[in-house]
C-alpha cells in the first residue's frame, strides 16, 4: 500500500543550489524532515541543470521521510533564457521589449509540453505567446 503524504510543500529552487538557509529552511523546517538530506538529495539530482530554477513538489509523510519531484522551469524563465533577456518589460502592452520567432515558440512549448494543460503543440505555443504577450515580448503567432 502506498504512503499517502501528511503535507505537501512546494518550492521553486535553482538546481544544484539547494542549502538550508531561507526560504528552504523556512518552508521545511516546521514538517521536522532532515533539511540538510533534502538539499543533499536535490543538488545530486539536479546538478546537470545547475542554476535553473525548478518548481519542485515535495511530498512529507507521518515518519518524517519525503519524496520529490522537480517540474520543468517556469515558462518566463524558459522565455527569458531563450531571448537572453534580464526581465520582461515594465510596461507590458506599451513597451515591448524582444520578439520570439516561430521557432522559439515551438522550442519552448515543447519542453515545457508535460508541465501544460495543452492537448497539442500549438495549443501549448499559444499558452506561451500569451506569457510573452505579458512580459512586453511580440511573437509571430497569430491570434
Amino acid at each position: 500500500m502506498a504512503k499517502t503524504p501528511t503535507k505537501v510543500v512546494k518550492l521553486q529552487i535553482k538546481a544544484g543550489m539547494a542549502n538550508p538557509a531561507p526560504p528552504i529552511g523556512t518552508a521545511l523546517g516546521p514538517t521536522g524532515i532532515q533539511i540538510a538530506a533534502f538539499c543533499k538529495q536535490f543538488n545530486d539530482a539536479t546538478k546537470d541543470k545547475m542554476g535553473t530554477v525548478l518548481p519542485t513538489v515535495i511530498n512529507i509523510y507521518d515518519d518524517r521521510s519525503f519524496t520529490f519531484y522537480t517540474k520543468q522551469p517556469p515558462m518566463t524563465f524558459l522565455i527569458k533564457t531563450e531571448l537572453g533577456l534580464k526581465s520582461g518589460s515594465k510596461l507590458p502592452h506599451k513597451d515591448k521589449v524582444a520578439h520570439l520567432t516561430d521557432a522559439q515558440l515551438t522550442s519552448i512549448a515543447e519542453a515545457k509540453m508535460v508541465d501544460l494543460n495543452a492537448n497539442s503543440l500549438e495549443m501549448a505555443k499559444s499558452i506561451v505567446a500569451g506569457s510573452a504577450r505579458s512580459m512586453g515580448i511580440t511573437t509571430d503567432l497569430k491570434k
